[in-house]
């Protein structure tokens, strides 16, 4: 294992910029102090942060650049004025070079997986990464179910996890073309390191029906942004109902840590931080709103992605199930 795990940073990602995103990135160090940072973004506006941040600013190294990719910005813009000089590329070019072992950014999740996808290339067997892609196929979502299992093996040491695909239904005759004929793979494919469970609503995401829910990037990011809404929205009626009379003060005094515990295990940040599967490098995307806390949380996940060698297990564990999706799908096409 490494003795430092260098992390590049897209210092001007995100809604707030460097901001946030470096007082994130000493919370991580102070957690992780074998960390190294390698900063990217306008000097002029990062200096003045890190000034306030000796820790951090004894930690890393400022590279600078002017240029931002903007949150609004389609993949295609990004690319076309933001490739080679931005804050965003030059952390993705520093994985591609060596020079870092994951990169980190809160910003434009279309021009980041771009970005991810033109510079550091794809693992064998996958066309595009796995997370914010819209309209998926039926091949690219059994890549998902290979990936998203594999990643369940190795990180929550679940032997041979259950996957299921998310749909509007769980009869077979329900939902869009390219998921019915993706469920019918998975149920006819013998795959060696998980099991397929079936169709799974919206409702079983939080039943903890399957290990793994497996969706297309619309979808999918519907669901997450609702489970987070829906857990700040029940933080916010229970402090309301421990504020409303005298009896419901004195029972939260009483209760406070069941409570503190409850507030820690809703917390959305402390589940900030997206791997983008099946690229050849490590690539970690922070929702562009979270606060300080949220971008450590995404630099931690970086951080433990290299510290544990997950992505050389991950895609050894999914190559079998890849393999055996390739054989299935090619016997089919034959027959």
């Amino acid at each position: 294992m490494p003795d430092k795990v260098r992390i590049a940073i897209d210092a001007m990602g995100g809604d707030h910029g460097a901001s946030v995103v470096l007082p994130g990135a000493e919370i991580s160090l102070t957690r992780h102090p074998d960390i190294e940072y390698l900063l990217f973004g306008d000097t002029a506006a990062l200096t003045p942060v890190l000034e306030r941040l000796p820790r951090l600013k004894a930690a890393s190294r400022l590279i600078h650049t002017d240029i931002a990719i903007r949150m609004d910005d389609k993949p295609s813009q990004a690319l076309r004025y933001g490739r080679w000089k931005s804050s965003m590329w030059l952390a993705l070019d520093a994985v591609k070079k060596g020079e870092a072992d994951v990169a980190v950014s809160a910003g434009n999740t279309g021009a980041l997986m771009a970005m991810s996808r033109f510079n550091l290339k794809m693992l064998p067997g996958i066309d595009r990464p796995a997370i914010a892609s819209i309209g998926a196929d039926e091949g690219h979502l059994i890549n998902l179910a290979a990936m998203g299992s594999a990643m369940a093996r190795i990180l929550f040491d679940i032997e041979r996890p259950t996957v299921g695909l998310l749909n509007i239904g769980v009869e077979e005759v329900k939902g869009l073309e390219q998921v019915r004929e993706a469920g019918r793979i998975l149920r006819e494919t013998r795959f060696p390191d998980f099991e397929y469970h079936g169709f799974v609503e919206g409702d079983d995401i939080g039943k903890g029906v399957v290990d793994v829910v497996v969706t297309e990037g619309f979808a999918g990011n519907i669901a997450l942004k609702t489970a987070e809404g829906t857990a700040h929205q029940l933080a916010s009626y229970l402090r309301a109902a421990m504020k409303r009379t005298v009896a419901s003060r004195l029972g939260y005094l009483f209760a406070r840590q069941a409570f503190n515990a409850l507030r820690e295990k809703m917390d959305p940040r402390k589940s900030n931080g997206g791997v983008f599967l099946g690229l050849n490098g490590v690539v970690i995307k922070s929702h562009g709103g979270a606060d300080a806390e949220g971008i450590a949380s995404a630099i931690d996940v970086g951080y433990d992605m290299v510290r544990y060698e997950l992505l050389a297990k991950i895609a050894h564990a999914m190559a079998g199930d890849l393999e055996a999706a390739s054989a299935r799908q090619a016997s089919g096409a034959a027959s």
